[in-house]
């Protein structure tokens, strides 16, 4: 699980210890930031370069502080940075252009800045997913569209997280918005209209994915609420199978993958503007774009890797729904109106 609203001090949560005269590297990362033990030794192993891990919050929290920390940076190399925040990192001028080699194994597709300051290194989708045992015993059906939400049938089922707080709550805003439509436009009816409904209908917002999925959600192994629909990942139920108790479990959630439903996200790493550390830096991005590092994301982030090279573990392809067609958006468009959209989104709904 991925994306934890965490707004704490800067903690330095894991070091790898090699020989002391080694080089070291501080990654600034998001809370959800994981990787195996083994793979981080390796690549110590390999280089001679020792890896620090700072965590920071959320990826709005990490763009924000890294941001305001411009010109003197947290470490070396940021990471957990998504389209949806992209160009407010790339306008402060916060990274070092390094063009890896290791992108020949990468599609297109994810390759967002022409200018490589940033590199991409995994993709997921954020979906409604759903208590498949709430369902099925309901007799409900389970929604395939974003306006079934409103309906009298689903009042009070659905949990969403705040935009202005929350990655996954932003990257649903951005879905409403795509679905929708902005409210200059001239049909009448836009996303505000829309979340309005929503807020009729009885919808909880959580500051964060935690309380969201842990707190009021009622599919999760190991949640405590009642409401069982919520704003998550597509790549939430293989992580409930993972981490069962029984391993031949099924898993108890389930992602809505229709048409229109999910909004696609990629992460970029990039090397931060006034490292110390350059060389080392572009052998950590190189690092985080080889097998080695790919294949071992699924289980640990539960995100895809980029590498077309790289195939996704058993348990992971198992239970992973793809969605038909996920809502995209240029990352030039959500620069122009992010702000915009969140501040009025913000008055409009939580006045």
């Amino acid at each position: 699980m991925r994306k934890i609203f965490l707004l704490v001090a800067f903690s330095l949560i894991l070091v790898i210890s090699v020989n002391a005269q080694n080089d070291a590297l501080t990654l600034v990362t998001h809370d959800s930031f994981a990787i195996s033990e083994a793979v981080l030794e390796q690549f110590s192993q390999d280089t001679g370069i020792q890896i620090e891990i700072l965590r920071v919050g959320d990826a709005g929290i990490l763009v924000n502080q890294s941001v305001l920390s411009a010109g003197n940076p947290l470490g070396d190399v940021l990471f957990g940075v998504d389209n949806t925040f992209l160009t407010r990192a790339l306008n402060a001028d916060l990274f070092v252009p390094y063009q890896s080699p290791n992108l020949e194994f990468v599609n297109e597709e994810f390759l967002l800045d022409p200018e490589h300051r940033v590199t991409p290194i995994d993709y997921g989708d954020v979906c409604l997913n759903y208590d498949v045992g709430y369902f099925a015993e309901s007799g409900l059906a389970v929604p395939t569209s974003l306006e079934q939400l409103t309906e009298p049938d689903y009042n009070g089922l659905l949990a969403v997280q705040n935009p202005a707080t929350s990655s996954p709550g932003l990257a649903f805003l951005l879905a409403t918005i795509a679905v929708f439509g902005d409210e200059d436009d001239p049909d009448g009816y836009g996303y505000l209209d829309y979340w309005q409904e929503l807020m009729a209908n009885d919808v909880y917002i959580s500051d964060g994915w935690t309380d969201a999925y842990y707190g009021q959600f009622s599919g999760s192994a190991g949640s405590e609420g009642d409401r069982p629909l919520v704003v998550s990942y597509a790549s939430s139920p293989p992580a409930e199978v993972y981490f069962a108790e029984d391993a031949n479990a099924n898993a108890p959630t389930a992602a809505i993958t229709a048409e229109n439903t999910c909004f696609r996200q990629v992460e970029f790493a990039g090397i931060l503007s006034g490292t110390d550390n350059l060389e080392a830096a572009q052998q950590w991005i190189d690092f985080m774009l080889s097998p080695v590092f790919q294949a071992d994301m699924p289980l640990n982030m539960f995100v895809f890797p980029v590498n077309s090279t790289v195939e996704v573990p058993e348990v992971f392809a198992e239970n992973m729904t793809i969605p038909d067609l996920p809502v995209t958006m240029d990352i030039d468009e959500i620069d122009a109106n992010r702000e915009r959209w969140i501040q009025t989104w913000t008055e409009t709904i939580l006045r």
